[in-house]
């Protein structure tokens, strides 16, 4: 393995920045720059998009089939063919994502648009795959923490970037500038990795691969995807439980079979790294309860939309701001941070069940305060330990299993999420958001919704606390 050394003094992110580690800090920052930023412009430009071409019945399927394909694409990292290098995977990820935004631009339909859209994710899965494969390479060990506390802060920022791009692309057709605008970037990143990226040996164990896992994975993600388009209580819950079933099916696989999807020990609680892998997971389940967070601000506290969206950015302006305050610490200090921002996150969450799911038509700053900040904690409790988490995951694999390792991070993120999305879409709906609707059913749905949303969240405590000795 080999990475670039610098000076032994105290650790620090904009170290990322120096001269010698500014390229490879720009490529893998730009990567994940290219991902975040798409997805908040996305999702600002989709009424336009419905507006001018149609398919408001297939708009869910914008976000299903990114997701699922940016899983499959964090999954080709670690099982591309062998001796195929990670600039290679770079390049080709670059420009799929290109090619993925061109065909958004160009779509005349909405199920145009669903391709570009699932080409457009698979690129984004690889360059987000690749952000952490190459941390080893990119980067001396007492950086790792600091890379990943920096994509922290490119999503933190992309939050309330997004958005603003998205907005000046939303009358008329200019949203389609809005994909055009993002090929160039492809292409030019594409071009630019030959020469800026690090040279990162395939060092990757022989095997097969795991066909029948992957496949598993995707219908679970593709089933909870789809789980969270649908109205409807009972084959919600239908579509839920069948990718449980998908899922437990490839972790008995998982268990039994020589050619793994993911690192040795990942399924097996005794080893340290399937309770990160746990508690990572988890962390991100409790957090996507966020999603209807909007909602509840605009119909309980009569918050106009903009202020609303805004406001929801809290969440992740908490992670990234958390990710700056612990990217100093190591040791255990480190997982004192994981316990703390586990116990920080749970907390929040249950206290949205006070603030947030009140009748306050009169927005009232001692109500609307309290909730505003609970939604920043609930981010700033994943930020507290996230990095740390990352920088586990890569010391307590063998070097032989890395790429599984750091892809594997990329596919917790969107599996956590969309479980996450999928669980919370039936958990609102079963209790009030739809029947009687209205204040009092929102604010019946707000109260279990966070309550249960919670639950999860003292399992990761439980985790985080026996973490304090993994490397």
């Amino acid at each position: 393995m080999t990475c670039i050394e610098i000076a032994p003094d105290k650790p620090s992110v904009f170290r990322l920045f120096s001269r010698p580690l500014l390229p490879a800090t720009l490529m893998l920052g730009g990567g994940v720059t290219l991902y975040a930023v798409e997805t908040y412009i996305t999702a600002t430009i989709a009424p336009s998009i419905v507006r001018d071409i149609g398919g408001l019945s297939l708009l869910s399927w914008m976000t299903t089939l990114y997701v699922a394909a940016a899983v499959l694409g964090s999954i080709f990292v670690a099982m591309r063919p062998r001796g195929t290098g990670l600039r290679s995977v770079y390049v080709a990820g670059a420009l799929v994502f290109g090619a993925g935004s061109l065909i958004c631009a160009a779509a005349p339909a909405m199920a145009v648009v669903l391709a570009g859209r699932a080409v457009q994710g698979f690129g984004a899965g690889v360059l987000a795959g690749l952000a952490y494969a190459f941390i080893r390479f990119a980067y001396p060990e007492p950086l790792w923490r600091k890379a990943s506390t920096l994509y922290a802060a490119i999503w933190g920022v992309s939050t309330l970037l997004g958005p603003t791009l998205g907005g000046l692309f939303s009358e008329g057709s200019a949203w389609r500038h809005a994909f055009l605008l993002i090929v160039p970037l492809g292409v030019l990143m594409a071009a630019l990795a030959p020469w800026l990226l690090p040279p990162a040996d395939d060092d990757r164990a022989h095997g097969k691969t795991p066909i029948l896992q992957i496949g598993l994975l995707l219908a679970a993600v593709l089933l909870v995807s789809l789980a969270g388009t649908i109205d409807e209580t009972q084959s919600k819950a239908m579509l839920v439980g069948a990718s449980v079933i998908a899922i437990v099916t490839m972790i008995v696989l998982e268990r039994r079979s020589a050619n793994r999807l993911l690192p040795s020990g990942a399924f097996t609680l005794s080893k340290p790294v399937a309770r990160v892998y746990l508690t990572m997971f988890l962390l991100l389940l409790v957090l996507t309860s966020d999603i209807y967070i909007p909602y509840f601000l605009q119909v309980l506290h009569a918050v106009t939309p903009l202020i609303s969206g805004y406001l929801t950015a809290l969440v992740a302006l908490g992670w990234t701001f958390a990710a700056f305050f612990s990217g100093t610490l190591s040791g255990k200090r480190a997982s004192k941070a994981i316990v703390i921002g586990c116990v920080v996150e749970t907390v929040a969450v249950a206290s949205l069940t006070i603030f947030l799911a009140r009748d306050n038509q009169a927005t009232e700053l001692s109500l609307l305060g309290p909730a505003v900040v609970g939604m920043f904690m609930m981010g700033f409790g994943v930020g507290l330990g996230w990095a740390h988490l990352v920088t586990k995951v890569l010391r307590l694999v063998d070097s032989a299993e890395q790429d599984k390792a750091s892809a594997a991070i990329s596919t917790v993120q969107s599996l956590g999420s969309a479980f996450g999305a999928a669980i919370a879409g039936v958990i609102a709906n079963s209790t009030g958001l739809l029947d009687p609707g209205g204040i009092a059913g929102s604010m019946s749905a707000a109260h279990w919704l966070y309550i249960i949303m919670a639950l999860p969240g003292l399992i990761t405590i439980a985790a985080s606390m026996t973490l304090k000795d993994a490397a």
